[in-house]
């Protein structure tokens, strides 16, 4: 699960045209106004402004062009899924907190990285069981439906839900959706694609993974997209070690996205993750000057997000699901990583 990013320069967001109509969000304020983040404080808001909302509507039913998909709606969400008692579960669904960013990296010893192997392990099981449920005709519900069950029958529980006051147990991102997607009663039709975002926390341990997957018949700008992002993911996570620049993850995605013709999206981060869902080092995707050296045993994720099209974001009047402004696909890949002596180990792989 992805966050906004901390403000490390200030910048204007201006959509495309929409139809007929063109639509102007143009702020002076920094970004880290628009993303609700608050520097020098140990919590930053995953969320998007409400001033990049309210244009959802006027987005629905409109056609590509060459092109029959339609954009996303939001379908009917169901209850939210109970999780059995005796199953530990992070501190924020108790005290609830708003989400944001801890200070100070995740370094463990060697429990806690049996820990972290652990929570990883599983978060990539069921990221892949999820995946092979991907089929024209399932809808995301049901998709979080058996992640949900799959987790807490492994005595885990699925840290998306309640954080930040998140619905759901999984987020599922369809087509245009960057991130955040929530699962609701929409079946997946052939030619989408979808990332199916996964976190289980377990022993008291966070374990975040994501892939996007392909749901029937899916063109060949769809396949290439999805392939260089996760090509961009292992790019990045080759070049980690103990006492690597952070900034190097960004330079080495963003030249290759820039080789391939997609758009980085820059408002949305990796993460440290550990006993805490999210802490620091913010990962940045995209060309930067931001600090910071990697060190051993430290866990984060790296969690690159390209498109086609656009790489601007809008928020749906959910405070959640971020699609791109002008409708074109989105694809993310990502896992969470342990730096070792040798380098980088992926720990959500199974």
């Amino acid at each position: 699960m992805m966050l906004g990013a901390s403000s490390f320069q200030s910048r204007s967001i201006i959509s495309s045209f929409v139809g007929d109509h063109r639509f102007i969000l143009h702020s002076t304020r920094p970004l880290h106004r628009l993303f609700r983040c608050n520097l020098g404080s140990k919590h930053v808001s995953m969320q998007l402004s409400r001033t990049l909302s309210g244009l959802t509507d006027l987005l629905f039913n409109r056609r590509f062009p060459n092109s029959e998909r339609k954009r996303l709606r939001p379908g009917k969400l169901s209850p939210r899924r109970p999780v059995p008692d005796n199953i530990p579960k992070p501190p924020y669904v108790s005290t609830r907190q708003p989400p944001g960013i801890a200070k100070g990296p995740q370094v463990h010893d060697e429990k806690g990285i049996d820990c972290m192997r652990a929570s990883g392990n599983l978060a990539a099981q069921v990221l892949q069981y999820a995946g092979s449920l991907v089929q024209p005709g399932i809808t995301t519900d049901e998709i979080d439906q058996a992640v949900h069950q799959m987790i807490i029958e492994n005595g885990a529980y699925p840290s998306p839900l309640g954080y930040g006051g998140f619905p759901k147990s999984v987020c599922t991102s369809v087509n245009e959706c960057i991130c955040h997607g929530i699962p609701d009663s929409r079946a997946l039709e052939d030619g989408d694609i979808i990332n199916i975002d996964v976190t289980v926390y377990l022993h008291g341990y966070h374990g975040d993974t994501s892939a996007t997957f392909f749901c029937g018949d899916v063109d060949d700008e769809a396949r290439n997209l999805v392939q260089v992002t996760e090509e961009c993911l292992h790019k990045a996570i080759s070049i980690c070690a103990p006492g690597v620049e952070f900034k190097k993850i960004g330079k080495t995605i963003h030249d290759y996205a820039d080789k391939h013709h997609n758009g980085v999206v820059q408002e949305f981060v990796g993460h440290g993750v550990g006993r805490v869902f999210h802490s620091e080092p913010v990962i940045l995707h995209y060309r930067n000057n931001a600090g910071g050296l990697m060190m051993l045993n430290q866990t984060f994720t790296i969690e690159p997000m390209l498109t086609i099209g656009s790489r601007n974001p809008i928020i749906w009047d959910d405070e959640w699901t971020v699609v791109t402004d002008d409708g074109s696909l989105s694809a993310q890949f990502e896992h969470t990583i342990l730096i070792t002596k040798d380098g980088a180990e992926i720990i959500t792989q199974s």
